[in-house]
């Protein structure tokens, strides 16, 4: 069955930079029109609306959020807006984050090291390490809860020593120690070797769990080369994220602070609930092929969001406040701080899902979909267009459904919200 003319717009919008502004004009019955066999031809979408062939809501929507940015850098270039380069605050330690991690994946077994340390390779955002480090720093002048300065003083002064005997460990794990500059020993600096390790943990974490995620949803590529499974098959990409979280344990143990160790190990166990939450698009995927939206259709994928992405970002930010040695409100004030952000990290992500093209992505374009999972795009074009409900039911399996998903959740979805932020 083949597409109309509608399918190559998808596939140009996702490489459409700057565009002139055009009006936002996102019509329903266009939207609605595009659900049927073939997405509407020009011809076809002119007898709804008289609005130019070329001011797609697409293009639009492009456009807007082109002059959204590019307001805000010429505002911030102009010194109307302080500009902060975060990866500047935490250079130094930053600069050390990937060879550590790669000392603390040493194995003696030359595959299982070669596979723990592949995603080392490429260089990644390092969005959550980055975090924790900003946040240690930030924290660092709150007020301090004197309860908590044994465990901090614990925490950063044995971070490489083990707390078992080594001949019982059995563990062989060459030149584990943390490369360091010479600020390091300093007792005065404002991010604690203890939190340095917390951010090289949380990198860990999450590397793992892109090792199983990539199994679980056949991906080919990550970081623009090619996927974990790809190179060494399943078995030994699980296995090595399995020694990544292994790793991460005994490093996190390590720290010698029991609150840290149980945030981020109920992280690890969240990881696990968030995917199975992801099996299903909403809680009640059973009530037949055609589903309604209701509101807890939203509350449902928000719930998986956190615990596949926020989770780790807001418990590893508390920690980061913990070992530092901070009070209780600021380390509730730390963890609020990365469930928001992580939720909106997300949401962000799943928008570029739509708008990105693979190479920018460094992952397939339009995966989510591919994958049957409905993220945030459509969930809030599904609420305003019912008829989304029987793809949703069929997790786009219908031959074309994902073109016309993607075509009907960005038109409806994304022009309205981009125009109220630029208003």
């Amino acid at each position: 069955m083949q597409l109309g003319t509608g399918a190559s717009v998808v596939s140009r919008a996702k490489s459409l930079r700057r565009i002139p502004r055009l009006p936002v004009s996102t019509c329903s019955e266009c939207l609605r029109h595009a659900l049927d066999v073939r997405l509407p031809s020009p011809q076809s979408r002119a007898s709804f609306h008289s609005t130019r062939p070329g001011s797609s809501a697409w293009a639009a929507a492009v456009s807007v959020a082109g002059n959204i940015v590019n307001n805000a850098i010429t505002r911030a270039t102009k010194g109307d807006m302080p500009s902060i380069d975060p990866l500047r605050i935490v250079a130094k330690e930053m600069k050390f984050l990937t060879g550590n991690i790669r000392k603390l994946l040493g194995s003696g077994h030359p595959s299982l090291d070669r596979a723990a340390k592949y995603y080392t390779q490429a260089e990644g955002k390092h969005i959550r390490p980055l975090i924790v480090l900003l946040m240690s720093r930030a924290t660092s002048l709150c007020p301090k809860a004197p309860q908590r300065q044994q465990a901090t003083l614990q925490a950063s002064v044995a971070i490489n020593t083990s707390i078992s005997p080594l001949s019982i460990l059995s563990d062989f794990n060459p030149a584990a120690g943390t490369e360091t500059d010479p600020t390091t020993s300093d007792p005065d600096i404002d991010i604690l070797p203890s939190q340095r390790r917390l951010a090289e943990i949380t990198e860990l974490i999450h590397t793992a769990s892109l090792l199983h995620d990539d199994v679980i949803d056949h991906s080919v590529s990550r970081r623009g080369a090619p996927s974990a499974n790809l190179e060494f098959g399943n078995k030994m990409a699980v296995l090595a994220g399995d020694f990544l979280l292994g790793r991460a344990s005994v490093a996190l143990a390590r720290l010698r602070h029991a609150e840290v160790i149980e945030l981020l190990a109920t992280v690890i166990a969240n990881l696990v609930e968030g995917e199975f939450m992801q099996l299903k698009n909403t809680a009640r995927d059973d009530e037949g092929p055609n589903p309604r939206w209701s509101e807890e259709t939203l509350t449902y994928y928000l719930q998986k969001t956190y615990l596949k992405t926020a989770s780790l970002i807001s418990k590893s930010c508390r920690a980061a406040a913990l070992l530092g040695g901070a009070d209780a409100q600021t380390a509730d004030a730390a963890y609020s701080y990365g469930k928001n952000l992580g939720l909106a990290f997300q949401l962000v992500d799943d928008m570029l899902d739509y708008t990105q093209s693979e190479n920018e992505l460094g992952k397939p374009a339009g995966a989510d979909l591919e994958l049957g999972l409905a993220t945030a795009p459509l969930l809030f074009a599904w609420k305003n267009i019912p008829e989304l409900g029987a793809l949703v039911g069929r997790k786009f399996a219908g031959e074309g459904d994902v073109a016309r998903v993607s075509f009907v959740s960005f038109c409806s979805f994304i022009p309205s919200r981009l125009y109220e932020q630029r208003r």
